[in-house]
C-alpha cells in the first residue's frame, strides 16, 4: 500500500509539471499559428503651407479669368492628395466692405473659398494681423464661411475660450491638435482689442497646449510673428517656439515674414520659423516670390519624416518648383538668432 501511495504521488507530481509547462507552450504556438503580430502605426501625411491672400492682384486674376479658385488651380492637386492640409489665411472674408484692390486692408470674396475647398484645406489659422481688416463683421464671417465649407478656423472663434481651446482632427486613428496666435491684431487700424483672437502670449499657449494634449496625439502650434522680409527668425520667435516645443507641442508653424525661414529640429519638436508666401502678389522681391510647403509624415503619434518643397507663385498661382528637389530634414540647418 505504501509503495502504490508512492507511485500514484509520483505520477501525480509529474502531471502537475507537465500541465504548467505545457500549456504556455500550446497557447504561443496557437498564437504563432494564427499570424497575429502587433499592428502597425497609421501614417499620416499634412501638408502645411504659407500665407494665403485672396485681394488686390489675386482678386483681380480671379475676376480676369472668372474663377474663384483660379490661383489654386495648379498646385491643388497635391494639396488634396495630402490627409491633413494647413494654411496661414491672411485676407478674412467678408461679403461686404472695400473690395481690397490696393492698399494694406484686406478683403477676400466669399466665392473665393472655391480655391480653399478644391485644394481639400482642412485648416486655416486666422489669428494674425488682418483678422480685423473687416472689422468685428469679418472675424465672424470669416469664422461661420468656413465652417460651412468644412474648414476649420483656428486662432479665432465665436469667444475667447473657444479660441483658446483649438481645434482637434482626427486623421487614421490619430488626433491632431491644432492651436494659433498672432503678434498682432490691430494692423494699425484699431486701438481696442478682440478677445476672439488668441495672441502671442506664452503663458497662455502653455495652458493651452496641456489642456488640448488631455484630447489629441500631436499638438502642432501656429505662430504668426517676426520681421518681414527678414531671413532669420528674432528672438521673439525662437523663445515663443520653443515654449511651444517645451510645453508639448510636436510642430511649430510660423509665418508673416513673407520670406522663408530655417527650420529647426528642437528637443522633441520640429520648428518652421516661416514658410514665405503662398498665394501672394508680392512681386517686387525675388524673396517673396518663392515659399516653401512643409510636408510632415507621421507614423502614429511621431514625427517620421519632414521635406520642404519649394515653390515658386506667378501671377497664376503658385506651383511646384520642379528645378529643386525637396528639401530634407537632414540637410536642414538650424536657425541663427540672437537671443
Amino acid at each position: 500500500m505504501i509503495f502504490r501511495s508512492c507511485l500514484l504521488a509520483t505520477a501525480s507530481l509529474v502531471f502537475s509539471l507537465w500541465g504548467c509547462s505545457g500549456a504556455p507552450d500550446a497557447a504561443s504556438n496557437q498564437a504563432a499559428d494564427s499570424g497575429d503580430a502587433a499592428p502597425k502605426p497609421s501614417r499620416n501625411r499634412l501638408l502645411f503651407c504659407g500665407d494665403v491672400m485672396l485681394c488686390r492682384d489675386v482678386g483681380a486674376q480671379i475676376r480676369r479669368h472668372k474663377d474663384p479658385a483660379y490661383p489654386f488651380r495648379k498646385i491643388a492637386p497635391f494639396l488634396a492628395a495630402a490627409d491633413l492640409t494647413f494654411v496661414n489665411l491672411e485676407s478674412p472674408f467678408a461679403d461686404r466692405g472695400p473690395r481690397g484692390d490696393r492698399g494694406m486692408v484686406f478683403r477676400a470674396p466669399p466665392e473665393t473659398i472655391e480655391g480653399l475647398v478644391l485644394s481639400g484645406v482642412d485648416v486655416a489659422a486666422t489669428a494674425n494681423n488682418h483678422t480685423r481688416d473687416c472689422g468685428s463683421y469679418g472675424v465672424t464671417f470669416t469664422i461661420d464661411w468656413l465652417k460651412q465649407h468644412h474648414i476649420e478656423p483656428v486662432g479665432t472663434a465665436a469667444t475667447s475660450e473657444a479660441a483658446h481651446e483649438g481645434v482637434v482632427l482626427e486623421r487614421n486613428g490619430v488626433r491632431f491638435g491644432f492651436l494659433a496666435y498672432t503678434y498682432d491684431q490691430n494692423n494699425g487700424n484699431w486701438r481696442d482689442t478682440d478677445p476672439r483672437i488668441a495672441m502671442l502670449d506664452p503663458e497662455a499657449m502653455r495652458r493651452d497646449v496641456s489642456a488640448i494634449r488631455k484630447k489629441s496625439d500631436v499638438v502642432i502650434v501656429s505662430m504668426h510673428a517676426g520681421y518681414e522680409y527678414r531671413k532669420n527668425p528674432n528672438a521673439g520667435q525662437v523663445q515663443f517656439a520653443h515654449q511651444a516645443i517645451d510645453a508639448g507641442a510636436a510642430l511649430v508653424i510660423g509665418h508673416h515674414p513673407h520670406v522663408t525661414q530655417p527650420m529647426e529640429k528642437y528637443r522633441d519638436g520640429v520648428i518652421f520659423y516661416s514658410l514665405g508666401n503662398f498665394i501672394f502678389d508680392q512681386y517686387q522681391r525675388v524673396a517673396t516670390q518663392h515659399g516653401e510647403i512643409a510636408e510632415v509624415t507621421f507614423s502614429g503619434h511621431a514625427v517620421e519624416q519632414t521635406n520642404l518643397y519649394p515653390i515658386s507663385i506667378k501671377q497664376d498661382g503658385p506651383e511646384l518648383d520642379r528645378r529643386k528637389d525637396p528639401v530634407k530634414e537632414d540637410k536642414i540647418q538650424a536657425p541663427s538668432a540672437k537671443l
